[in-house]
């Protein structure tokens, strides 16, 4: 096992930990558009049968310390409303923009949606309804939520709404721990809460846990996931600890040594595959139920993105778009700030972005869906006309050093593939996105 671990990580490069890959390229890797094209323009000729809306909302109530999010504690209701007037102008243009689509998924994210309080979530869900026809009772959606906000008032609007899923970012149940991070909140603040959502009957409830925490060991991660299954969630997302610059703690603490944060994962993986949970990628574990119910009907790897709210990505095949990158609050104010002074007619142009080259999009349908599961050769064939493996020689690398293997024609990362998930994404990027995404971090 040393051997094998040891030749994956001098390929990787030697860090396990290198960044979370939920979507390529990343938006550290964007730039101007020069000239800024339409959203019309973007979307001539894209599907539009299957798109992702993504709502985000960059308000909480606190920071936690190790926050890289595009987020602004605090927010007033005077900065609420005009964020709410923004969000509408900025549907407007993108409702001309994509006229006709119709919506597979709904998500509404953050920062903690419900900063805006239940009324002013419930003019959010309304501006996408109304707007954009995307209604949370006809098409999966799911919110995020703190165990603060998670209020009788919060959990009847969106169970009212037809909100199906609710993702709660619990971290640990652990007091000293949650301290430790820059979160305020107690395991009984946090039981209570779970409690209130198990009393409404959503449908999927997600309970997200980070280790790798200041003074977290395998003993008190466990802890926290017995804490958790004594819910049951339909959903778990297990997170290894980063520490960003412009974060609080960056100046305080880092998070725990590679072979703990190893071990805490391959200890809390074991335990849920033990209490009947699917492992679905380094991340996500679900019961089997629930991966059944799914709808089927989108694919991030081929169906376009819609965002809306400041700090929200959209996508096209050949193109990606968002405000610029910002994570230290100075800058996310300003960028925050110039948002919600925009008029419709500035909404409806992408000013920073990323234009995919031939071989971007070859590598991002690849790496999200070997990440994803499996790299199937044959339907990479048919859209990109050549074998995965002739276009992107690091497929044979990972192969090599025990990463990845095929299965008959499918391609699929091993256990300790899975394990190192977050430096097989970077191992894969192209040349370029390296090159901007250097850019940015010595800037």
């Amino acid at each position: 096992m040393s051997g094998t671990l040891d030749a994956a990580l001098e390929l990787l490069g030697g860090e396990p930990y290198r960044a979370y890959t939920y979507g390529y390229p990343h938006k550290t890797a964007y730039r101007p558009l020069s000239p800024a094209p339409s959203l019309e323009a973007l979307f001539a000729g894209e599907p539009r049968d299957a798109l992702f809306l993504y709502v985000h909302v960059p308000f909480c109530r606190w920071r936690c310390g190790y926050c890289n999010l595009f987020a602004r504690a605090g927010g007033d209701h005077e900065a609420h409303a005009a964020f709410l007037a923004a969000l509408e102008r900025q549907a407007r243009a993108v409702a001309r923009a994509v006229h006709g689509a119709r919506f597979a998924r709904i998500a509404i994210g953050g920062g903690t949606p419900a900063a805006l309080g239940a009324a002013g979530l419930a003019r959010a869900l309304d501006v996408v309804e109304r707007t954009l026809g995307a209604s949370a009772e006809a098409v999966p959606a799911s919110v995020e939520v703190s165990p603060a906000c998670a209020d009788d008032d919060l959990l009847a609007l969106l169970a009212a709404r037809g909100v199906s899923r609710l993702s709660v970012g619990v971290q640990t149940f652990v007091d000293r721990e949650a301290r430790a991070a820059g979160r305020v909140q107690t395991r009984a603040e946090v039981e209570r809460a779970l409690g209130r959502i198990r009393a409404r009957g959503f449908r999927t409830l997600n309970v997200d846990l980070i280790y790798g925490l200041p003074g977290q060991d395998v003993a008190s991660l466990e802890a926290s996931l017995r804490a958790a299954l004594r819910h049951r969630p339909e959903e778990l997302f297990l997170y290894p600890l980063y520490v960003r610059p412009g974060t609080p703690l960056a100046t305080t603490s880092g998070p725990g040594p590679a072979p703990l944060r190893r071990a805490m994962y391959r200890h809390a993986r074991d335990l849920l595959a033990a209490e009947g949970y699917l492992q679905r990628s380094m991340r996500q574990f679900s019961l089997p139920a629930t991966i059944a119910s799914e709808p089927q009907d989108y694919r991030c790897q081929d169906d376009g993105m819609i965002g809306l709210g400041c700090g929200a990505r959209s996508y096209t095949r050949r193109v990606h778009w968002s405000e610029p990158f910002a994570v230290e609050p100075r800058g996310v104010a300003a960028v925050l700030g110039d948002w919600m002074r925009r008029d419709e007619a500035d909404f409806a142009v992408a000013r920073h972005g990323y234009v995919l080259d031939g071989e971007d999009e070859r590598r991002r349908w690849a790496l999200l869906t070997l990440l994803g599961g499996g790299l199937e050769a044959a339907p990479y064939q048919a859209r990109f006309g050549a074998a995965p493996q002739a276009d992107l020689p690091e497929l044979a690398a990972l192969v090599e050093a025990g990463l990845a293997g095929w299965e008959g024609a499918v391609l699929r990362l091993t256990a300790l593939g899975v394990e190192l998930s977050d430096a097989v994404g970077p191992f894969l990027f192209s040349e370029r996105v390296r090159a901007r995404m250097g850019e940015e971090r010595a800037a």
